[in-house]
């Protein structure tokens, strides 16, 4: 059983954890083949692979792409995406905690759930 202390503790790690977290980007890394026909082949050579950040952008309602260039940015770019669906995942487990916590103080003592309630005098029985 958890208690509202250990919950607490839990949801400050996991806002130091997003805090920590120093840079980010939405979205998923693709890889692209091109296929290229050259002079006297006559089946497409397949080149690539080139990489590409996709991602949704809600305010324009579109999928904005961008190549990645060099090996160093798709390596940067990897570890920004996987910061991202950490900050995700904490921001989840944030939400759970709070709701948890709320249900923890909100709780009744067994003590109190098991009070028996007086009886009024008009519900009395005669004797």
């Amino acid at each position: 059983m958890t208690t509202v202390d250990q919950v607490e503790a839990r949801r400050s790690a996991v806002l130091e954890e997003m805090r920590a977290i120093r840079a980010m980007r939405r979205g998923t890394i693709n890889e692209q083949f091109l296929n290229v026909y050259h002079k006297g082949i006559k089946e497409p050579v397949a080149r690539g692979p080139y990489y590409v950040l996709s991602r949704y952008d809600p305010e324009r309602a579109k999928t904005q792409s961008r190549r990645l260039t060099s090996k160093e940015e798709v390596d940067q770019t990897r570890r920004d995406v996987e910061a991202y669906q950490r900050f995700v995942s904490l921001c989840r487990e944030f939400e759970l905690l709070t709701e948890r916590l709320g249900e923890l103080e909100r709780e009744v003592p067994e003590h109190e759930a098991k009070k028996k309630l007086r009886r009024s005098p008009s519900n009395r029985k005669a004797r």
